[in-house]
């Protein structure tokens, strides 16, 4: 008798533990439906295109779903990642990712590639880039802070002008790289910089993770974790610094190329106070609250106190061990990702626009390849005319955003461009 009451117990607190499923409130459904369509958006062109073995398959994967994870931070072999972009969304697929951006550290050069493995997978890609910026004190200190950039499937506006200021951070890289082989051969710790750059790969900038990888290599320390807490941490004794922007130029300058910005890993600062609160008066968008571990109170707190979107992801680099999160461990709630494409698609649409207009008056082949950039292969590819032009853009907007005055003001000029390619 007793032990079918404590089998009962047992049955009764078990099904406590596990819950039944929270029923969603109105206001949650509602930002759900609007979340799936706009992740489904580029999928709707499927019915329009070559009928093809594998895509109609791959595309039940794009279905509407009841828990939609937007995977906000990660990296590739383009920066300091392990794996290339077409791994890391192969990667994204099998945990379950709807919506990844790739925000290597100051270059997007990985976004076309991820943006073709991700139409196989059914993933939509967040083009993004994660800025690498220098924030000075009242009292002149500095400490180094990085700003995430999310933009539209078209990329940033003014493109030219947005590679320019990566690279100047990239060619910074170098000389960054090479001050802190310097300081380390001063300890007794020789590294060649044939070995960094072999470690970072052909055509990327070496960051700290490339030294400290090499310093494993070498013998001089045990792991990566050992090389920074001992070298590499912001004011270690081979930490240099390379040509960063100041953090507030960074946010000014996401906002003008169309982009949303967002303070990373704020936990990682000194004292992220005065970060947040003059960066926002810089124009930021947002502040990475949210972590695999949950909301982190403190920063939600600031991002209330300033009105900024409380964002997320799990900064991916696919090192191994304990201590790295999963790519989209971060649970971010729908009213959230909801709050963050209100804000967001308004920005993309002007974007958007501005780089069409940019060809409507200088109909070059240059002009036109920033309109296609990093569209889908499957999309827009091979000789593009107008029509494709349109697919493209219809695949990245709503009809509604479509109809916006001022985009359709825009649309009726580019549709009085002859693209002859």
């Amino acid at each position: 008798m007793g032990e079918g009451n404590n089998t009962e117990k047992r049955k009764n607190k078990k099904k406590k533990r596990g819950g039944s499923k929270r029923k969603m409130t109105a206001e949650q459904t509602l930002a759900l439906n609007s979340v799936n369509q706009w992740v489904n958006l580029c999928f709707d062109d499927k019915k329009e295109e070559k009928k093809d073995d594998f895509l109609p398959e791959m595309m039940k994967i794009a279905c509407v779903s009841d828990k939609v994870v937007f995977e906000l931070h990660s990296h590739s072999i383009c920066s300091d990642g392990f794996l290339s972009p077409s791994a890391l969304v192969e990667k994204a697929h099998q945990n379950g990712v709807k919506v990844l951006a790739l925000t290597d550290h100051d270059t997007m050069s990985g976004i076309p590639e991820a943006v073709s493995a991700a139409r196989k997978f059914g993933i939509k890609i967040i083009p993004g880039v994660e800025i690498s910026t220098l924030f000075t004190a009242r009292d002149n200190s500095e400490e180094p802070v990085h700003v995430l950039a999310y933009y539209s499937s078209c990329g940033p506006s003014k493109y030219d002008e947005f590679d320019k200021f990566l690279a100047n951070i990239r060619d910074g890289r170098y000389i960054r790289a090479k001050s802190m082989l310097s300081k380390l051969n001063k300890l007794k710790m020789p590294v060649k910089w044939e070995h960094v750059t072999r470690i970072a790969g052909s055509g990327v900038a070496p960051g700290r993770l490339h030294v400290a990888r090499a310093l494993v290599e070498a013998g001089h320390v045990e792991d990566l974790k050992q090389a920074f807490a001992r070298y590499l941490y912001d004011g270690g004794p081979a930490y240099s610094k390379g040509s960063e922007p100041c953090a507030e130029e960074a946010v000014q300058f996401i906002r003008k190329t169309g982009g949303v910005s967002v303070l990373a890993h704020p936990w990682a600062l000194k004292n992220p106070i005065p970060v947040v609160s003059r960066l926002s008066a810089a124009g930021l968008h947002g502040i990475e609250a949210y972590r695999s571990d949950g909301k982190l109170a403190v920063y939600s707190d600031l991002a209330d106190k300033y009105g900024l979107l409380k964002l997320g992801g799990s900064d991916y680099h696919a090192r191994g061990g304990h201590t790295e999160s999963p790519l989209g461990s971060v649970s971010l709630p729908v009213l959230a990702i909801h709050d963050f494409l209100n804000l967001a698609r308004p920005i993309w649409r002007d974007s958007i626009r501005t780089t069409v207009e940019q060809y409507v008056s200088d109909p070059s082949d240059l002009n036109l390849r920033h309109i296609t950039r990093f569209a889908a292969t499957t999309t827009c590819s091979g000789d593009i005319d107008k029509n494709k032009i349109n697919r493209c853009l219809s695949s990245w907007l709503t009809t509604e955003e479509m109809q916006h005055v001022e985009f359709k003001a825009a649309m009726s000029k580019l549709s009085d461009i002859a693209v002859d390619l």
